[in-house]
């Protein structure tokens, strides 16, 4: 007797198009490991937009949850639990949605299901899941009450926002006032998000981003 093939859509997510990194890698090595699972992939979902976004803004998000419950594949597949989302919330959300279906999530850089054979949750996975959403959670709010925190207080001090006509800045002078813009272009945030968190302009980022990231 032939036994069917076990189905999976593969979902791969960057902040924004301006990101140095794109969705090519994410779904290459999720194709290799269904391949060594003998996992067939029936579609692939490719989005470019903040995981901070909640679902209902997300259109292709919304799209991939849909047809894995509506075609009853038996995998999504991640490269790490952050392509869900950064909300703890959306993330237990989105899970919710596809468990209801008896879609199992598989999370690449965890090397974890989310629900066993059987059919049930996995608890191992479940524990985890919520720790490490939470703790992106928690990390996003700190590095943006940071940001404010050190504005507020430079302005405070006399300081003004934004370069003085016919001024110029050393490297290291660069290096020091957008440390923090560095940062987190280091950690993967985008151009656009990287703008609205510190109160600057996008040019300015991305000619930070130039600058100082482009050759790393």
């Amino acid at each position: 007797m032939e036994t069917k093939n076990k189905t999976a859509v593969i979902y791969a997510r960057v902040s924004s198009n301006n990101d140095r990194q794109d969705t090519s890698r994410q779904i290459k090595d999720l194709e290799n490991y269904a391949k060594s699972q003998n996992i067939e992939i029936v579609n692939i979902y490719e989005e470019h937009i903040s995981g901070a976004k909640k679902i209902e803004e997300r259109q292709i998000l919304g799209e991939c949850l849909e047809y894995c419950k509506r075609e009853s594949v038996n995998f999504l597949l991640l490269s790490e639990l952050s392509r869900l989302g950064r909300s703890t919330l959306q993330v237990l959300r989105s899970l919710e949605m596809l468990h209801e279906s008896k879609v199992s999530v598989y999370i690449q850089n965890l090397g974890l299901y989310t629900l066993q054979p059987n059919g049930e949750v996995n608890p191992i996975a479940s524990i985890m899941v919520t720790v490490l959403a939470e703790m992106a959670n928690i990390e996003r709010s700190n590095i943006q009450y940071r940001l404010n925190s050190g504005r507020a207080n430079y302005i405070s001090n006399g300081g003004k926002l934004g370069r003085k006509t016919g001024s110029t800045k050393t490297e290291e002078k660069k290096k020091e006032e957008y440390k923090d813009t560095i940062a987190l272009l280091k950690k993967g945030y985008s151009v656009r998000n990287i703008a609205k968190l510190q109160g600057i302009g996008i040019s300015t980022v991305q000619r930070i981003k130039n600058q100082f990231l482009s050759d790393k």
